[in-house]
């Protein structure tokens, strides 16, 4: 998938369970879990609206585009300033 959840690193950066999250904002811990593990297929913008207003952040913070040329690469290498080879070369 070419979106990449961060929950987990918000988590952790605000030093909070997804116990704790899921109480806050009233999601069950199956559904955040399901979110955190980026299996989920989508994001309801209120349930974006609950996680972002009780950690404090943006969804930039929780929500990263990859593409999907580099999904299966390594996310040390796709990052900014590292060039990839193009798929298909003109």
């Amino acid at each position: 998938m070419s979106i990449i959840v961060k929950l987990d690193d918000m988590l952790h950066e605000r030093r909070m369970t997804l116990t704790e999250l899921s109480e806050r904002i009233g999601i069950t811990l199956a559904n955040l879990s399901v979110l955190k593990t980026g299996k989920a297929r989508a994001v309801r913008f209120s349930t974006l609206d609950a996680i972002c207003a009780a950690l404090q952040c943006q969804p930039g913070d929780l929500l990263e585009f990859a593409p999907a040329s580099l999904a299966g690469v390594d996310q040390a290498a796709a990052a900014p300033g590292h060039e990839t080879e193009p798929l298909c070369k003109p």
